[in-house]
Parts: structure tokens; C-alpha cells; sequence
């Protein structure tokens, strides 16, 4: 495994690959990986010639400095851990590196990018894509990964390979939860103990909720998950939407769409740790 920290010298390692004809799978990351990531970057191995993984904390998609600032970053066990699954390169750039100059595009799908997260997040999609646009373009890869945890982000990569005509397939991969079921994400290092336990609850409520729904209108589903939560003290949920799965766009009945989705993002602890998941509900 090969990492580099410079555009031109990952290029060059890709060019030479893609003389062989190789296909190049991509992973983007954040760092700080846990075994969600591993399994994306099991399956770029599985299906790709060449798997890069990328670790860049990127500091426009943060709305919240202090998000950003206590992100936890561990590229030491990160390189150690992507060895092991057998990726072929790892590309660490500095922001300059990434952002020579100050990035202003406007990146705009609505409404992918301006319901849940997009509109209590502003500026966080912009920055997402702003990132991915420069990873895609510097990478090429014929195929990128996503976790399906973070539901909506897949929504606005797709809005954005389409945007920009890239001949990239995007690969949602599932969910990978903690033995207590607890979706598996790298703030989850943040929580206690204790606030572990009490994270499980929102999974747990959200399963429930399938059993809930098939006697229950949508709006009542979603009001009793959300009060459901809210009962265990130390959960808060910041919000619980129930979409069109595709477009994202909110829907009033069960019948109003063929894919049904619940997204919910939930305030965990005293700290608190913001902590995203979904249930599928149709499709």
C-alpha cells in the first residue's frame, strides 16, 4: 500500500494503472475509520483492479467549528487498518493541497440539499460536494462507495455525478451496526459508556416503529418514534422525516410513494453527540 499526500503523485500512480486497463474503486473518508468504512473498502477490493482510499477532513462541509475541531482524527491506526483490507493507495492531502485557493461554487439539488440535514446544516452539502467534485476529479475513479447510514448524502452524490457528467457508479453499501445496534460512525468514539447503551434505544425504537406503522398513519408513526426517544432521558431528537426514499421529498401517506424512508438525527448525552440513522419503510 502506497500513500501519498500530493495530487500529481497519486495521478501518476492511477495513470499507470489505468494503461493496464485496471478499474479504480474510491472510498472518501473522513478518517477516524471503524469497521463501517472496512466494509466499503472490502468491496472496492472485491470489485476494483485498484482501491484508493481517501483521508481528508474537510473543513468546509463543518458548520460548527467546534464539530470540526473535535473530530477525532487517528491516521496512524486508519493507514495500519486500510493496509489490512488491502487497499492499494491512500491519499492524505493537506487542505492547501485540496483547496490551493478558497473554494466559492454553489452546489444546489434541492430538495436533496435543502431538507434534514441541508436545512439545519447550512452550507454542509455545499461543502460536501465542493469536496467530492475535487476528489472525483482528481481520482476518476469508475466506482465510489458510500455507507447507506448516511442516507441523504447518497442522494446528493448522485444529484452531483449527474451534475457533472462523470462516468462514476455509485455504490451504496449497507448499514453497519454495533452488536447493540447502534449505527457505527466515527462519533460514536465520543460516547461514553454509558451513552453507548443509551444510543442503542434509537434503532431499537425505529424496528419497533415497523410494527408501529402497519396499523398507524404516517403522521402518528412518526410522532410516537419521536416520543418514544424523547422518554429515555438523555435523548433528544433534533428531527424525525419521513420521505420519498429517491427524491427525498416529505410524504403525508403510506401510499404516496413505492420507497419510504425515515430519517432521524438524535442529540445523545451531555456533551451532546448528534447521531444520524433510518428505517426503511417501503421498498
Amino acid at each position: 500500500m502506497k500513500v501519498f499526500t500530493k495530487i500529481v503523485d497519486l495521478q501518476n500512480a492511477l495513470f499507470c494503472q489505468r494503461k493496464k486497463h485496471v478499474q479504480i474503486g474510491f472510498v472518501p473518508t473522513m478518517g477516524a475509520l471503524h469497521e463501517g468504512h472496512a466494509s466499503l473498502v472490502r468491496r472496492s477490493v472485491e470489485e476494483n483492479g485498484a482501491t484508493v482510499v481517501s483521508i481528508f477532513l474537510n473543513p468546509n462541509q463543518f458548520n460548527d467549528q467546534s464539530d470540526l475541531e473535535n473530530y477525532p482524527q487517528t491516521l496512524e491506526a486508519d493507514c495500519a487498518l486500510l493496509e489490512g483490507l488491502g487497499a492499494d493507495y491512500v491519499f492524505t492531502p493537506s487542505v492547501a493541497e485540496i483547496y490551493p485557493q478558497p473554494d466559492t461554487r454553489e452546489f444546489s439539488f434541492p430538495p436533496a440539499t435543502t431538507v434534514m440535514e441541508g436545512e439545519r446544516r447550512p452550507g454542509h452539502f455545499n461543502g460536501v460536494c465542493q469536496v467530492l467534485s475535487r476528489l472525483f476529479a482528481i481520482v476518476k475513479p469508475d466506482r465510489a462507495y458510500f455507507g447507506e447510514k448516511d442516507w441523504q448524502q447518497i442522494a446528493v452524490v448522485k444529484q452531483l455525478v449527474r451534475y457533472m457528467g462523470a462516468q462514476i457508479q455509485i455504490v451504496e453499501c449497507p448499514i453497519v451496526r454495533e452488536a447493540s445496534g447502534l449505527a457505527m460512525s466515527s462519533r460514536n468514539e465520543r460516547l461514553t459508556t454509558e451513552e453507548r447503551v443509551l444510543a442503542a434505544n434509537i434503532f431499537d425504537v425505529l424496528k419497533r416503529s415497523l410494527v408501529e406503522a402497519k396499523s398507524h398513519s404516517l403522521s402518528e408513526t412518526r410522532d410516537w418514534v419521536t416520543a418514544e426517544i424523547n422518554a429515555h432521558e438523555g435523548l433528544e431528537v433534533e428531527y424525525f422525516s419521513i420521505v420519498d426514499g429517491e427524491t427525498l421529498e416529505a410524504v403525508d401517506r403510506w401510499d404516496d410513494s413505492q420507497h419510504i424512508v425515515g430519517c432521524i438525527t438524535v442529540y445523545c448525552g451531555s456533551a451532546p453527540i448528534r447521531l444520524i440513522d433510518h428505517i426503511t419503510y417501503k421498498g
